[in-house]
């Protein structure tokens, strides 16, 4: 058992972002037997969703003549236009039945408001709207996190650097995510970790 100063954060490990979902990351559910062996080494167990309403500002079908993938201007930055993906109280919204559940303490759901999208566990894409994860890993005396999920190069890899810019010590484990690797994502994400001091683990 790892010390109670450190936490596992499970990434969006929903059906949508596993293959046959609308926003599939290659053998994501590959990761799902790593992840749950993980859950028993961790006294604090913390999973994020994914969770939007159909008419979020970031789903391309909400963008007329808009191409998933294409990046548009939102007032917080640039923003990637994906599929619809994670509607709330969809089958594709929950998480993989595959995936350890009980364990977990507590569920940050994320996305939920629909003129700002939201990859990281612990802010909003505008850098500045809290999820109120800080709060309640603090009040838990953690100190370090680890994390693991999907997808390496959005999701866990911002979640990571929130994390290391709020004082965390962030451990991405490799093994326990995969990418979507968008246009050169995965580099620059991996860029990005190492220039933070995120420990890059297996």
């Amino acid at each position: 058992m790892r010390p109670a100063t450190e936490a596992l954060i499970l990434i969006d490990v929903q059906n949508d972002f596993c293959p046959g979902g609308a926003l599939a990351v290659a053998d994501g559910d590959a990761i799902i037997p790593r992840i749950n062996a993980l859950i028993n080494d961790f006294a604090c167990v913390v999973l994020t969703q994914d969770w939007h309403p159909a008419s979020h500002s970031s789903f391309a079908a909400n963008h007329p003549g808009a191409a998933p993938f294409s990046v548009t201007q939102m007032p917080y930055g640039p923003q990637v236009l994906w599929p619809t993906h994670c509607v709330i109280g969809t089958d594709g919204a929950a998480f993989h039945p595959a995936l350890r559940t009980d364990p977990a303490q507590m569920v940050i759901r994320k996305g939920f408001r629909p003129e700002v999208d939201s990859y990281s566990a612990f802010f909003e894409n505008d850098h500045r709207t809290p999820t109120g994860l800080e709060g309640y890993l603090r009040t838990r005396g953690i100190t370090h996190v680890t994390l693991a999920g999907l997808a390496t190069d959005y999701c866990v890899a911002y979640s990571a650097l929130d994390a290391a810019a709020l004082g965390f010590q962030a451990t991405v484990l490799m093994d326990a995510c995969r990418a979507i690797d968008l246009n050169g994502s995965m580099a620059e994400a991996t860029t990005k970790l190492h220039a933070a001091g995120v420990t890059l683990g297996h």
